[in-house]
This record gives structure tokens, sequence and C-alpha cells, in this order.
């Protein structure tokens, strides 16, 4: 697969789908390369347009003593 950015929810998808079909391979491999550049992409696209917010502290505090 040629490695592009990721630039919309259908890159997104086509490279999750190429991921997962890649996955298991061994490193040294032919596709070790491409499965650990396209992880970079997927995890770029994902801080980006998926953003996890970090809890507020005394709420995260207060969950945990529930």
């Amino acid at each position: 697969m040629k490695l592009k950015s990721i630039k919309s929810e259908q890159d997104y998808e086509t490279a999750l789908q190429r991921l997962e079909s890649i996955f298991d391979v061994l490193p040294g491999t032919e596709h070790s390369d491409e499965l650990g550049s396209l992880g970079i992409l997927i995890e770029k696209y994902e801080k980006e347009h998926f953003p996890i917010n970090l809890p507020n502290p005394i709420e995260a505090s207060r969950s945990r003593i529930k």
C-alpha cells in the first residue's frame, strides 16, 4: 500500500482497515515498516479529530473515592 496523509474520514477508515489486515506481521518482514508508519499516521489523525481531554483533577479524585 502506498502511504499518504489521512485527510478525511474515508482515508481514516481505509487506513484502519489496512492496519487491521497487517497487524500481526513480524518485525523485519515486508510490511513491518508500513505497519509502523500507518500507526503514526492514524495516531496523528485521531489526536487532531478525536481529542481526549484530561479530566478535572478534583473530579477524578472524587470518582476514585466513591
